[in-house]
């Protein structure tokens, strides 16, 4: 996705400067002025050489920490209902917060309240790098309707529930991934210490050695003269995979790929169908307009597809189609979630139709993990269990041969 570097006037008359990724200049320019009122200059930066992007990747950083964010969005709700002033409230909330990102955040927008800024502009300058667009939408609509602390309340909810999922989403793909991985590991050090151990004494055995044997002291061999260049593989393809997301045909295919996966797939469909209801039923509740609410949308999908699609949408919203019309032709969504949208439209409870098929999708995304975990599992320990039966096997027959040659 082009890169477009900007300037713009900031909500209360200042200058700001930035950059934007979006799918052409016309995109980047309805992405900026979410955020900002007027759009001074716009210009594409020129992509890098391969070796330029990958020497410039952004090691480490500031990253979210969602616990603090959403116990921050908590905090907010609660004392602003009490009725204590919002200068008083970011600093009683700054004060307290032990995530070092988030806590220089609150200060500086402490200080912006205090010299007279509104909450939502200083969040959207301090903290665009780092804080969802979600939150910065939804606390500016809360600011000019008047209940803030809805809006973080909201907010609060929203993400609380994103963080559940996601620590289910993430954990029916990385368990799995983290046992094979200590399998592999397992299975190597086997081959380059356990079994060298018995081959000597097999070696000095005058008849032929039985077939398994024979195909377990091959593989040890072969993973002793050449643990090297299996490790270098690995990590050649490792480069490889992330030298080809970092490219735009690279990344879609990924993102297409995961969502074809055998067992994750299925998660993967089910997680961006949750992301969207939920996030479209939050925009929606916060009182953003339907373009606003899917580009926003668009732009915190996981999945680079998803995104990519969804974010074509407002397009075909602007020329007049309805959302589900508009979702049928992205032919991105599952049908369920589609025929939602077109009724929530038709009835004129999109909002909250969203909702409830948002809860729907969530119970759905739990058990397909569940369920994802169900099948992993014993199918690894099947696995290791062969293959640990293959080396008992192999040692004990050709243990057996050697017993009877005597």
């Amino acid at each position: 996705m082009p890169t477009y570097k900007y300037s713009a006037m900031s909500r209360d008359g200042k200058k700001v400067s930035g950059v934007m990724e979006g799918f052409n200049e016309l995109d980047a320019v309805a992405k900026i002025k979410e955020t900002y009122s007027i759009v001074l200059q716009i210009s594409e930066v020129k992509e890098q050489g391969k070796a330029a992007q990958f020497l410039s990747l952004d090691i480490g950083g500031n990253k979210l920490n969602d616990k603090a964010f959403t116990l921050m969005c908590s905090q907010f709700s609660v004392i602003l209902k009490a009725g204590i002033p919002i200068r008083r409230t970011v600093e009683l909330i700054a004060e307290k917060m032990t995530d070092k990102p988030l806590k220089r955040i609150l200060e500086q927008v402490a200080k912006d309240v205090e010299a007279g800024r509104s909450l939502s502009a200083s969040f959207a300058e301090r903290g665009r790098k780092m804080l969802p667009v979600t939150f910065l939408e939804t606390i500016y609509a809360g600011e000019e309707a008047g209940n803030l602390d809805t809006a973080f309340d909201s907010v609060s909810k929203h993400y609380t529930k994103q963080s559940k999922m996601k620590g289910k989403v993430r954990g029916a793909m990385i368990y799995p991934l983290f046992v094979l991985i200590v399998a592999i590991v397992v299975v190597i050090v086997l081959m380059v210490k356990v079994v060298p151990t018995f081959t000597a004494i097999f070696e000095s055995y005058e008849a032929e050695l039985p077939l398994p044997t024979q195909l377990l002291i091959g593989m040890s061999n072969f993973f002793r003269r050449y643990w090297l260049v299996i490790v270098g593989i690995g990590a050649g393809l490792g480069l490889f995979y992330k030298l080809y997301g970092n490219t735009e045909s690279g990344r879609m295919n990924l993102a297409k790929l995961q969502l074809k996966l055998p067992v994750l797939g299925n998660i993967g469909i089910l997680n961006g169908a949750s992301q969207f209801a939920n996030t479209m039923a939050m925009m929606l509740n916060a009182g953003l307009p339907m373009t606003k609410s899917v580009t926003i949308t668009s732009r915190v999908m996981t999945n680079y597809f998803f995104s990519t699609q969804i974010g074509k949408i407002t397009a075909r919203l602007e020329e007049g189609q309805t959302l589900g019309k508009s979702l049928r032709d992205a032919a991105c969504m599952p049908d369920i979630m589609v025929d939602m949208a077109a009724v929530g439209e038709e009835s004129g409870e999109l909002a909250q139709t969203l909702t409830m098929t948002a809860e729907y999708y969530d119970a759905e995304l739990e058990q397909a993990t569940a369920d994802a975990l169900a099948k992993l599992e014993p199918t690894i320990l099947v696995f290791l269990a062969g293959f640990a039966g293959f080396i008992v096997i192999a040692i004990y027959m050709a243990m057996f041969g050697m017993y009877a040659a005597m």
